[in-house]
């Protein structure tokens, strides 16, 4: 018999979703409601000239007011609010690649500091350079997907790598996904589907090397999807791989969904599609550039220490300008 605490907190849920809704709402009515208050008064002598100007102030107000509202009622992505697994692998490029695939973790992991958020690093494969193979990282706070989202595709950089003595300028690329968390009612494994191998940890420079076999590797069989984790604790690597697959195949089942929703979801901010350049890095002009919505900013150096809410923002303001024109057709 249930205890009620699930209805509680799915209320609780709703609730905390209308409330901004029902403020915009509230917000709204008071305009409108206090420019009829102000025109009212226009006829008394004594009030016309302050009743003009409130009228005059209420109404450019108005179109802001009715924007933000819109907004509030625009259909929410469900998986806003999760907890998101962020992975980040190196592309084109060899060394300088695996170098800037630890620049991007590092600016990730000040942004999340900056956040308030908690971030576990679940694998990390490191270079002997100091860069990384491949990292996979678990990222809870408030809001957290929906700010991390837009992150997902190819990253390019443009810089004289450390490694270059001719000071010529080299182009290279990482790959950031960024995933929804998934739970266990979201995507159901099944256990026959699945193949769970442990080995012995191992990293650069021996890093991360335990003395018994507690890494986990799982397979999902009908996806060919591949997880480890390399903690200590063998039962937590196999909670935490098991995590990342939901995440992985809850992206799939999410991705096939908005396929079918949209023909041309390939074209849209946000999209995921992991093959898609969506900005460069260019150290020299000390330039960022976000191509999907052609935002260029010279201020790479704080940007690559985690200040990332100027583009974000700009990114979902643009999603959602694109959905309200999606909705008026």
């Amino acid at each position: 018999m249930s205890d009620g605490s699930g209805d509680i907190a799915a209320l609780a849920k709703e609730y905390s979703d209308l409330k901004p809704v029902v403020a915009q709402i509230e917000d709204y009515i008071g305009l409108v409601e206090g420019i009829d208050d102000a025109k009212a008064m226009l006829s008394d002598p004594d009030m016309a000239e302050l009743a003009q100007e409130e009228v005059e102030r209420l109404t450019q107000a108005l179109p802001a007011a009715e924007e933000a509202l819109q907004i509030a009622l625009l259909p929410k992505d469900a998986a806003d609010a999760r907890p998101a697994m962020l992975e980040i692998r190196p592309g084109t490029g060899g060394d300088e690649a695996a170098l800037f695939a630890g620049d991007l973790l590092r600016m990730y992991l000040r942004y999340a500091e900056a956040q308030g958020w908690k971030v576990d690093i679940i694998e990390e494969q490191a270079t002997e350079l100091g860069g990384i193979k491949e990292v996979v990282a678990h990222i809870t706070g408030q809001n957290v997907f929906a700010r991390m989202k837009y992150e997902s595709g190819v990253h390019r950089v443009q810089r004289v790598p450390s490694t270059e003595s001719g000071g010529r300028i080299h182009t290279s690329a990482a790959t950031v996904a960024v995933l929804p968390e998934a739970e266990e009612v979201d995507i159901e494994i099944n256990a026959n589907d699945i193949r769970i191998d442990t080995m012995r940890s191992s990293g650069a420079g021996g890093q991360h090397v335990n003395t018994t076999d507690s890494a986990v590797r799982i397979t999902h069989l009908p996806s060919g999807i591949v997880v480890t984790s390399s903690e200590k604790s063998q039962h937590r690597n196999r909670d935490k791989a098991m995590q990342v697959l939901r995440a992985r195949l809850y992206d799939l089942e999410r991705g096939r969904v908005d396929s079918e929703r949209s023909a041309d979801r390939a074209a849209q901010v946000g999209s995921g599609d992991r093959s898609e350049r969506i900005r460069t890095y260019n150290f020299p002009q000390g330039r960022m550039t976000d191509h999907r919505i052609n935002l260029t900013l010279y201020k790479l150096d704080q940007v690559m220490q985690g200040d990332l809410n100027e583009v974000i923002d700009a990114l979902t303001a643009d999603a959602q300008a694109r959905l309200m024109a999606e909705m008026g057709t």
